[in-house]
């Protein structure tokens, strides 16, 4: 079977390879794009109730069997000294070298038995420790749905819902038939759907309160109608969320959702990742996309500190992946994650250049143009490139356009500088049209960007210093 050693062999380097990727626009699968407008679901989670449909577009890997534990505690860096039942984490891994793959969120259902939850990356990197190692576990792998179905049935193991705002307790007490229980952040507990029991998450995307529910698929339609019904009976604008609307809730709380998987170099296990990895996986098919361009592949690359995660490394454990790695970088001058606000006066130059004759800016797509797998803008100040910009989007709340990223630390909140956008020469890439470069103000603002995230959301990642 193919590699992605072998893809990578047919490519100058790796940055060419994944530039030139024809994947096309990245896409949340199945669920409707709009289901009235994405400005009004976007609004709701602020001053209402949304729906969140997150049964597709993630990997569900359940790990189980006597060294689970002891298995994801070596592979992932967060401490599992904490980790009781019905608990979740945030769940980091990263190469020997300290670079992040990816991160997902796990559940444990048992002493021996964990789901994680999210994109492929750390699915694929788990799966591989397994196959390689001697460890007593057993693992079942459900893909995401595909990205363009083409009218064939998509099936599940787990539906998977998140109901957040202001108005989502009344919508629990209603579903629950009585007041539900006090659930810690980041706890399960069970509650009622009218007559299904479930697991409920505490959690909450855009920064609002929430819960996120998951079942059997079976029950997916009864579950989402006794929902809605219970919303229309209560009188409350419950929101069903599109896939246009989804995919930026993060930008007003902070995450940065894809992150390039720090996979493409380093030799003994790196090489084996890679001749282990199929040709067809996401790393191999992925897509890079912006203005930075480095014939260095490395130069894509996060690490913990950088995205607010160095709280999470359990530093008491014997070993696990990266740690000697991650030591150094400790004491090191990383970058720290911020968001860009866009100036609007740039923004509205770069559109209207669509209207006149010539070669227009790189098209800006409302409310977000997910036009690769992941991001790489350049953010300068003069001609020193002090940033890079990895996710952005449109926020209807706050009226203006918004990136994450990470700064070198010497930058400061309120420092405008400019965001490089659009792709310096054309690709391969099917998602990207002809068109120029624009410079775009930027002012670097505090991460959670929305108040509402920042102010009230539980102690995590979102409001912990790195």
């Amino acid at each position: 079977m193919p590699s992605l050693s072998d893809v990578m062999k047919e490519h100058k380097n790796a940055v060419e390879m994944l530039r030139n990727s024809r994947i096309g626009m990245y896409v949340y699968p199945v669920v409707a794009p709009e289901y009235t407008n994405w400005r009004d679901e976007q609004r709701a989670w602020r001053d209402s109730a949304v729906l969140f449909d997150q049964t597709h577009h993630m990997d569900e890997l359940v790990v189980e069997g006597p060294d689970a534990e002891a298995f994801l505690s070596h592979v992932g860096i967060n401490s599992f000294g904490n980790f009781e039942l019905s608990r979740a984490k945030h769940f980091v891994p990263v190469t020997p070298a300290g670079h992040v793959i990816g991160d997902m969120i796990i559940f444990r259902e048992r002493a021996d038995k964990f789901i994680l939850v999210g994109r492929a990356p750390t699915a694929n990197w788990t799966k591989f420790h397994a196959a390689v190692g001697n460890w007593k576990v057993r693992l079942f792998h459900d893909p995401r749905s595909d990205s363009r179905p083409d009218g064939e049935r998509v099936l599940r193991t787990h539906y998977r819902f998140q109901i957040q705002g202001p108005d989502a307790p009344k919508i629990f007490d209603k579903i629950n038939g009585g007041p539900v229980p006090d659930i810690k952040f980041f706890h399960v507990d069970w509650i009622n759907v009218g007559g299904r029991r479930v697991q409920a998450l505490r959690h909450g995307m855009a920064g609002a309160p929430g819960l996120e529910i998951w079942g059997p698929y079976a029950d997916k339609h009864y579950v989402q109608s006794t929902i809605l019904q219970a919303a229309r009976d209560l009188g409350i604008d419950l929101r069903q969320v599109g896939s246009r609307a989804y995919s930026t809730n993060t930008l007003e709380s902070g995450w940065i959702p894809s992150p390039l998987p720090g996979i493409y170099t380093g030799d003994g296990m790196m090489q084996d990742y890679r001749d282990w990895l199929g040709a067809d996986a996401y790393e191999a098919a992925g897509s890079i996309g912006g203005s930075f361009v480095s014939d260095d592949i490395e130069n894509y690359y996060v690490n913990p500190f950088e995205l607010g995660y160095g709280f999470y490394i359990g530093w008491k454990k014997d070993d696990f992946i990266g740690k000697s790695a991650l030591d150094t970088l400790k004491g090191a001058n990383n970058r720290k994650k911020v968001t860009f606000e866009w100036n609007r006066e740039d923004v509205l130059k770069v559109i209207s250049s669509g209207f006149e004759e010539g070669t227009p800016y790189k098209w800006i797509d409302f409310p977000q143009p997910n036009y690769a797998s992941s991001s790489a803008d350049m953010v300068m100040d003069g001609d020193n490139m002090v940033g890079m910009s990895m996710f952005n989007g449109y926020s209807f709340n706050e009226r203006c356009v918004l990136s994450l990223g990470v700064v070198d630390s010497s930058v400061e909140v309120g420092d405008v500088l400019t965001l490089r956008w659009g792709e310096p020469e054309e690709t391969q890439k099917t998602s990207t049209e002809r068109h120029r470069q624009a410079e775009i103000r930027v002012r670097v603002s505090q991460t959670p960007y929305a108040s509402e995230a920042r102010e009230n959301y539980a102690d995590s990642w979102r409001t912990k210093s790195a």
